[in-house]
């Protein structure tokens, strides 16, 4: 059976929307030198900032993945207040003002920190490090992956687990035979999420880890930098920003759709 006609008004209004999305790409793109791309991309500057991006969004992801997945599976069985609230500190980072996010963790894991004056002790050293920057990624990038697969986890057929435990699985097959093997695309597609936002990341990193070229300084950061003294620059690494952005999207949307067309 078909669905009534949209009314036109809404198709108005999604219009306006793509555009609204779509026209400061189109601007970008029409100022980006193409044929000076690669020289561009090619400066020690850009090197640098482009691998530090790379390796850092791939170790936080890693994390996400590790310390997201129990959360969301413990977070999808849990209800009342002390869930709620675990939930609310879990997603509280995807609104918070990224400054805000970095005043906290230098607060907290820096030299002087509630946490990082007693590591300072012991020689540790967090703050304005590579492993500051992987810990602002993780921060304002897991709850993507919580709340996506969270919503997953909540529609899993339970009859097919309680069939797993009663042949004699335990919790820990029946929860990698059967429960994430049924949510892996929500999984993927949170993993991705969790990637773009990270390697988006500017003012977390920023303010707890600071602009130190080859340790620190992210693809964002040297954007932010070359944006006036070398416009062109920063426009080649947008770029490639918003090209590696573009294709998680993809492989996190062909997942999904994969899935639908899967349970069809």
């Amino acid at each position: 059976m078909t669905r009534p006609p949209l009314p036109r008004w809404l198709l108005v209004a999604a219009v306006l929307a793509v555009l609204l999305a779509a026209l400061p790409l189109a601007g970008l793109a029409a100022r980006v030198p193409w044929a000076r791309v690669p020289e561009l991309l090619a400066s020690e500057a850009a090197r640098d900032a482009l691998m530090l991006s790379l390796r850092t969004c791939a170790l936080s992801t890693v994390l996400c993945i590790l310390l997201g997945t129990p959360l969301a599976v413990v977070l999808s069985r849990s209800s009342g207040p002390l869930a709620a609230l675990a939930r609310t500190v879990t997603a509280l980072p995807m609104v918070l003002p990224p400054v805000v996010a970095g005043l906290a963790l230098l607060i907290t894991l820096g030299r002087t920190g509630v946490v990082g004056q007693h590591l300072s002790v012991l020689g540790i050293e967090i703050g304005f490090t590579t492993a500051a920057v992987v810990i602002a990624q993780t921060f304002v990038a897991m709850p993507f992956l919580v709340v996506a697969l969270e919503g997953a986890l909540r529609s899993v057929d339970s009859g097919l687990e309680r069939t797993a435990a009663s042949l004699g699985a335990s919790p820990t097959r029946v929860l990698t035979t059967v429960t994430l093997p049924l949510v892996l695309p929500a999984l993927v597609a949170g993993a991705t999420m969790s990637f773009a936002r990270a390697l988006g990341e500017f003012g977390a990193t920023l303010t707890f880890a600071g602009s130190l070229q080859g340790t620190t300084r992210t693809l964002p950061l040297e954007i932010y930098l070359s944006r006036e003294a070398d416009t062109e620059t920063a426009l080649a690494l947008a770029v490639v920003l918003i090209a590696v952005a573009a294709a998680l999207m993809a492989v996190s949307a062909l997942v999904a759709r994969r899935a639908v067309v899967g349970r069809g």
